[in-house]
């Protein structure tokens, strides 16, 4: 599989965009005055306990409180090798926690909506092939590694590392790694931890650690894939990425290279138009069919639809043919919009249980390459496949849209129809609670023109109905169901 890496850079923002056998599987962008704050520590104080919720509110320095679980206090090792599995769910937040209490947190979820961040005071550092942990005192294996041999081999490496003030992780990237590089690995994790404790101690500042910036963040996160090259269109972001490169992830170094080509870097794949086609509701399939996404704020939703696509044999075939087309684009997609949380899939009914198990199938396949944590649980009664994505930062549609102030969210607005109707609804009204000579209605230019149109029966019932007149004057800034009803 050909990966590369595609780096934009402006003075306002960064986007990476992976390219996978010539099509973009990723966008992730950084706006230099909205940075994320994932993987931020913080010094925080807990300005709310709420026992009913399990919950506190913690204020980290932002506009809104973030919110802190029971379930993300961690538990000291020693006290959690004394209490039984069922007592540490059933952690109070009242015993864990009490208002005023400063407290170091790290973000685990941007803030969402209008949801605040959310936290955890399970503090782990990232580096290339390592996580340090500071509240534990052991050795983790990513489960990805499935050599137990290596396992061991790694084991019996990083438990060198181990003491009182900490524990690892190996990720994945780790696999055949030499006992020399985990060891610088855990020395620079070290010393990052020694002065996030120094920051912590001076008071200086509530932040006491930042994440790397998105490119660094993807370089660092990238390290075990196999990409062929990472262009950057920025000759200073080509210099620090060399930088960087040769101290943390010098395997990637040679694979770096400046981009001074003619084009627009994000030309070169159609990224810009895929981003365009990213932010729609329909994503048309190559057969004919399609899939409608839409995403809300408790879930996202998936209905796939066969269109065009007529098929050859019978129609449970071209049903079948239809879904297993859309696992792979429905797969790319929540890759490509970064969506997360509850996940419903509408697949078109099909009778065969081998076909249901197939599609089931090959939904689970095609997001293997996900690097979000995801878990599939199957079709439900109705013939809905239910599934959940960690999201840790916002979708690509809350990134680059805004709620539109027409519609207001709805995704409709009413019809020409509707709101004239409105109109004579509210002269009548107004007629009945006043006095006036005439009506003047300000309306949008279609609306205005149906009035004047082929809804003018309407305006002249009206003005028998009232006994005034009543003109119609066009306002060329309103949205189509903003109108004003003036006396004269």
């Amino acid at each position: 599989m050909a990966a590369e890496l595609l780096i934009n850079v402006t003075p306002s923002e960064s986007r990476v965009a992976l390219i996978e056998n010539g099509i973009m599987q990723e966008i992730h962008i950084e706006r230099h005055t909205k940075k994320g704050i994932v993987g931020n520590i913080y010094k925080g104080k807990v300005s709310r306990v709420l026992p009913g919720m399990q919950a506190a509110f913690v204020d980290i320095g932002l506009d809104r409180a973030a919110f802190l679980h029971a379930s993300d206090i961690a538990i000291d090792e020693e006290i959690a090798d004394d209490v039984s599995p069922s007592q540490l769910e059933k952690k109070d937040i009242r015993e864990l926690v009490r208002e005023g209490q400063p407290i170091i947190v790290q973000v685990v979820k941007d803030p969402l909506g209008t949801k605040g961040a959310r936290l955890t005071t399970d503090i782990t550092l990232p580096s290339r092939y390592l996580v340090f942990m500071p509240s534990v005192t052991h050795v983790g294996v990513s489960q990805k590694i499935e050599d137990e041999e290596e396992r061991e081999r790694l084991k019996d490496i990083v438990s060198n590392f181990c003491d009182e003030n900490g524990g690892f992780i190996l990720r994945t990237a780790a696999e055949g790694v030499s006992e020399n590089e985990l060891k610088q690995d855990a020395e620079f994790l070290r010393r990052l931890w020694h002065k996030i404790e120094y920051r912590k101690k001076s008071g200086k500042s509530n932040v006491l650690y930042e994440d790397l910036p998105v490119a660094r963040r993807v370089l660092r996160d990238f390290v075990g894939t196999e990409l062929e090259r990472i262009r950057i269109d920025s000759k200073l972001t080509y210099q620090e990425l060399m930088s960087f490169t040769q101290e943390y992830v010098p395997e990637l170094e040679a694979k770096l290279q400046y981009y001074q080509g003619e084009l627009p870097i994000f030309d070169l794949y159609d990224v810009e138009n895929e981003l365009q086609r990213a932010l729609e509701r329909r994503v048309d399939l190559k057969s004919g069919g399609y899939i409608i996404i839409d995403q809300t704020e408790a879930m996202t939703t998936i209905d796939i639809n066969t269109g065009a696509f007529v098929g050859h044999r019978n129609l449970e075939e071209t049903i079948f043919n239809t879904n297993i087309e859309a696992t792979l684009a429905i797969a790319r997609q929540l890759r490509l919009r970064n969506l997360g949380g509850m996940i419903l899939i509408d697949f078109i009914d099909m009778i065969e249980p081998d076909h249901k198990k197939r599609v089931l199938n090959s939904l689970e396949q095609a997001m293997i390459k996900d690097r979000a944590k995801s878990s599939i649980y199957g079709f439900t009664s109705l013939g809905l496949i239910e599934m959940t994505r960690k999201r840790t930062r916002e979708s690509l549609e809350h990134q680059l849209c805004g709620e539109c102030p027409a519609c207001k969210g709805r995704g409709s607005i009413k019809t020409i129809e509707t709101i004239c109707f409105e109109i004579t609804r509210e002269v009548v009204r107004v007629n009945r609670a006043y006095r006036a000579d005439k009506f003047v209605i300000y309306a949008s230019p279609p609306v205005a023109d149906a009035l004047l149109g082929e809804e003018s029966h309407l305006l002249a019932e009206l003005e028998a109905f009232v006994e005034k007149q009543i003109k119609v004057q066009t306002e060329t800034l309103y949205h189509q169901d903003k109108f004003d009803v003036v006396m004269m």
